[in-house]
């Protein structure tokens, strides 16, 4: 009973912020099928992650109570290698997808990715430290990579689109979720080093906040993007007007 208490609690955040995101595709929603794969792609995406990590890890030491050791630490050992790892998967395998047909698009695959990563280090932490770390992820460090997500999928969505700044706006997603993700760990990484430092824990929260504001913000500006978004309203007139006789 225990084990899937944990694994159902594991499991929650990444389940509802997918369907979330897969709601607010409201315009043309991608198949159910490509989406479970993007999922699948996240959680290859942790192996890649730690496949990089781990030698770099083992030549680089870091002083724990250093603070621009902690810098570097939360964004180019963490932020950017997690971030490059999903990065690969929606850039190179999901974008060129003929199903990649609008820039919200971009936002799907980049969070159903993000969800498959976060999940798979949602299970391994949760199993590891229990239920309360469960409950404390499930408002922070999932819907935190969600956010990333959003942030990537968002420029890979006007790259898509964009032809003439495609490499552009792919390193500007790439360097969004990466700077927001970085930011998120850092004050998490000092706060839990640094007695004295403590209540930095907040700007971690805050960074957060700002994150979320700025995805919905990047989820509206391209739902109202949408090429489809005409027959979405040609159909909701049609559903309006009354039957003739």
């Amino acid at each position: 009973m225990e084990f899937l208490e944990l694994f159902g609690i594991a499991l929650a955040p990444g389940a509802a912020i997918m369907l979330f995101i897969y709601l607010k595709d409201k315009h043309e929603r991608e198949p159910l099928a490509l989406l479970l794969t993007s999922f699948f792609y996240g959680v290859l995406s942790t192996l890649l992650t730690l496949s990089i990590s781990w030698p770099l890890t083992a030549i680089i030491v870091f002083q724990p109570d250093d603070l621009v050791d902690q810098f570097i630490d939360a964004f180019f050992m963490v932020a950017l290698v997690e971030e490059m790892s999903k990065f690969i998967f929606v850039r190179l395998i999901l974008f060129p997808n003929k199903n990649f047909n609008e820039p919200f698009d971009g936002i799907v695959y980049a969070v159903m990715v993000s969800m498959g990563f976060a999940t798979l280090e949602n299970i391994m932490y949760v199993f590891q430290y229990g239920f309360e770390t469960g409950i404390l992820r499930m408002f922070t460090a999932v819907p935190a990579h969600a956010t990333f997500g959003v942030m990537m999928g968002y420029y890979l969505g006007k790259a898509k689109f964009v032809h003439s700044q495609t490499f552009y706006y792919g390193m500007l997603g790439l360097i969004a979720a990466t700077f927001f993700h970085g930011a998120y760990d850092y004050f998490w990484f000092i706060a839990e080093v640094k007695d004295i430092w403590a209540g930095v824990w907040i700007f971690a929260i805050l960074s957060l906040v700002v994150g979320l504001i700025l995805s919905r913000k990047a989820i509206r500006l391209h739902q109202q993007a949408s090429p489809f978004i005409h027959k979405v309203v040609e159909r909701e007139k049609v559903d309006a007007d009354p039957p003739t006789v």
